[in-house]
């Protein structure tokens, strides 16, 4: 009986190197395919599994045992193509040969997923896992530290960094405490992978550009994005100034909270709204209809503002810090009366811009431009 020495390849990384097909089967076979491997490519780990299959042949021989080295591979893109394509090389090398068992030769983790494979026809004596051995020497960290340092993108990105990093910890550490220094070191850090991860210096590489396409263009939201952007630093301002002359405990937050809110969010809505009217705007004289979406958004907005609102100004009174809503001068309502004209004014608001959006649909807009042209 005959012991199958498998080295494996799921990624068929020998195969697309080579351009050779699987199984290859015999002792001269995988040893030319070394060279083929090594000479397309000297620093893929497969050259190691193929030598470690072939060095695992010749102990079994060497022991009197029948030993016969073979390499399979996928041949397919897909994972499950892969594993039958495997599948497949080895029945044939089962109907081929006398085997009995097998030793399997891996090189990754990805290798290793075919182990059951070779399980479910053979009995696996062994797995062998190839691990390259890095040379430590200082030769070989020089070579690898100027290869990083070649690559701009790595330097940018890690060097730099670290780099501010280490120059701001000492002057950190004159002004503040350890404990502080260290925080605003890593603040610094997780701000700058952050900018790096969520790609935002690409957003603000291609920022000039598209505000001169859309100043070129005339749109109309180019102004009511300006316009937008002024309502909400009065917003802001105007929730800062709210909160600015409270006399609370050092230690509360959730009342200026509030407030900051209440007073603030009328105008972060209006500034919603203008940016959302301008888009609207852009959209029906592009196309000369608008979507669905664009119909809602500014009644999602208007009813977002006021339920936020509401509640806001139901905590506060309840807090005493507002007074009671009064209604054409003699009606005072209670907190829950406040809160709940609020919540109803929004959920009317939403349903009126859904029934506008399904009621004016792109045909409607449509026929409305073509009434105007033949007029």
């Amino acid at each position: 009986m005959t012991t199958l020495v498998l080295c494996v390849d799921r990624a068929n990384d020998i195969g697309r190197k080579t351009g050779l097909s699987t199984p290859v089967v015999g002792w001269e076979a995988v040893r030319s395919l070394v060279t083929d491997v090594g000479l397309a490519d000297p620093e893929d780990s497969s050259v190691n599994c193929l030598l470690e299959a072939l060095r695992v042949t010749r102990e079994l021989r060497d022991d009197r045992e029948s030993a016969e080295v073979a390499v399979i591979s996928g041949s397919s893109e897909s994972t499950v193509g892969a594993d039958r394509a495997v599948a497949q090389q080895l029945d044939d090398l089962v109907e081929r040969y006398d085997v009995e068992s097998a030793v399997v030769v891996i090189d990754s983790a990805e290798d290793e997923r075919l182990v059951p494979v070779v399980e479910s026809r053979l009995r696996v004596d062994a797995v062998d896992r190839v691990v390259v051995r890095q040379a430590h020497d200082i030769e070989s960290t020089y070579y690898l530290l100027k290869q990083f340092l070649a690559d701009e993108e790595l330097r940018s990105t890690v060097l730099v960094p670290v780099g501010v990093g280490l120059l701001l910890v000492p002057l950190l550490l004159v002004q503040f405490t350890p404990a502080v220094a260290m925080a605003g070191l890593a603040a610094l850090l997780g701000a700058v992978f952050l900018y790096k991860g969520l790609a935002i210096d690409e957003v603000l590489s291609n920022a000039p550009e598209q505000a001169r396409d859309a100043l070129y263009s005339g749109q109309v939201s180019v102004v009511t994005y300006a316009v937008a952007a002024g309502l909400a630093i009065v917003g802001l301002f105007l929730g800062a100034l709210s909160i600015r002359t409270l006399d609370v405990a050092g230690d509360e937050v959730l009342v200026p909270s509030l407030l900051f809110v209440y007073h603030s969010v009328p105008w972060l809505a209006l500034a919603a709204l203008t940016a959302s009217a301008g888009r609207l705007l852009d959209e029906l004289i592009g196309s000369e209809s608008i979507s669905t979406s664009y119909m809602n958004l500014p009644f999602g907005v208007i009813a977002i503002g006021l339920v936020v609102r509401g509640f806001a100004g139901f905590l506060l009174e309840r807090q005493a810090e507002l007074a009671h809503l009064v209604l054409l001068g003699r009606f005072e309502l209670t907190p829950i009366q406040r809160l709940t004209m609020f919540i109803f004014a929004g959920i009317v608001i939403s349903l009126v811009g859904v029934r506008i959006s399904a009621t004016v649909s792109d045909e409607t807009l449509e026929e409305v431009v073509n009434g105007r042209n033949e007029g």
